[in-house]
């Protein structure tokens, strides 16, 4: 294989600038025994600085948006949305659509993906850009992937992420972004854990957020979610919440919001022995990395 993936379990300490936080993570997790982890590849950054150097318009555009300051809002969002059109526009060199078909196609044509942005700084590699670029779930086919890469690419032009970048003195040309490409789960629930409770800040309290069906309910606001706190193996209190709205695939490919039957917003997400052994992963990932941590988690349907 080439410059442009990396599969999960090829990802080493040293390829940070290459797949970002996100993707580096992903790839130390693949090798956690006992922790299952969706398989999955990252388009790297030189694919990124492939597409974007080789582009005259794209980078006139940058040099543009260099000049601005946070507060030429209307001039921001007219240099971004013409950065994403251009980005979104261009055709990926068949160079790297060969290395991503390859990997694609090891994991099955007819699976369904999700599509994420893993950003770093050349500068500044540990900078935190979390929430700031797009993310695509149950992506069906070729030619969606390679469509979804690019809008993932060209999210790191939305007005959100440029004002991010300019309040925290962050050069967008030293901002790259890999593509992590995942296999999609299709989850009873799904949620957030910290192994830290973020309330108080105790290390041997651990804190998990649950919901129905997938996470972006939760991320998104759309629910609030049952809340468990578990110490040393002992599940110590639990809130369970009014979940009216859950958030589900499409065989079709994308997603959809559907109302919970009414017997079911009431019920708890996961069973206080799940809860116990979320736990125990939580606390054999937070072994591994050797700090507190905040990890997705989902169970599979």
């Amino acid at each position: 294989m080439g410059n442009y993936v990396l599969n999960f379990k090829e990802i080493n300490e040293g390829d940070l600038l290459f797949v970002g936080g996100k993707g580096l993570n992903l790839g130390k997790l693949s090798r956690i025994e006992g922790i299952q982890v969706p398989e999955g590849f990252c388009v790297t950054t030189d694919a990124y600085k492939k597409i974007i150097s080789q582009n005259a318009e794209v980078n006139t555009l940058i040099d543009q948006l260099c000049t601005l300051k946070v507060e030429d809002r209307e001039r921001i969002t007219e240099i971004s949305r013409k950065i994403r059109y251009v980005i979104e526009s261009l055709k990926i060199p068949t160079v790297i659509e060969e290395e991503i078909f390859y990997s694609y196609t090891k994991l099955g044509e007819d699976e369904a993906f999700a599509i994420r942005s893993s950003a770093t700084a050349e500068d500044l590699p540990n900078a935190s850009f979390a929430g700031q670029q797009d993310t695509y779930l149950n992506i069906v086919g070729k030619e969606a992937i390679l469509k979804h890469i690019s809008k993932c690419w060209a999210s790191l032009f939305t007005d959100r992420a440029v004002t991010y970048r300019m309040q925290n003195n962050f050069d967008h040309r030293k901002v790259y972004l890999s593509i992590i490409i995942q296999r999609m789960v299709f989850p009873k629930g799904s949620g957030i854990l910290f192994t830290a409770d973020p309330v108080t800040s105790n290390r041997r309290v651990l804190s998990i957020d649950a919901s129905f069906g997938l996470g972006e309910a939760l991320v998104s606001g759309l629910v609030t979610a049952d809340n468990y706190k578990v110490r040393e193996g002992e599940l110590i209190e639990k809130m369970i919440s009014t979940k009216k709205i859950a958030i589900y695939a499409l065989k079709s490919g994308g997603t959809e919001e559907r109302e919970l039957d009414h017997a079911q917003q009431n019920q708890q997400t996961l069973t206080d022995a799940q809860i116990v052994n979320l736990e125990r992963m939580a606390r054999k990932i937070e072994s591994y990395f050797g700090s507190p941590q905040d990890i997705e988690w989902c169970l599979a349907g």
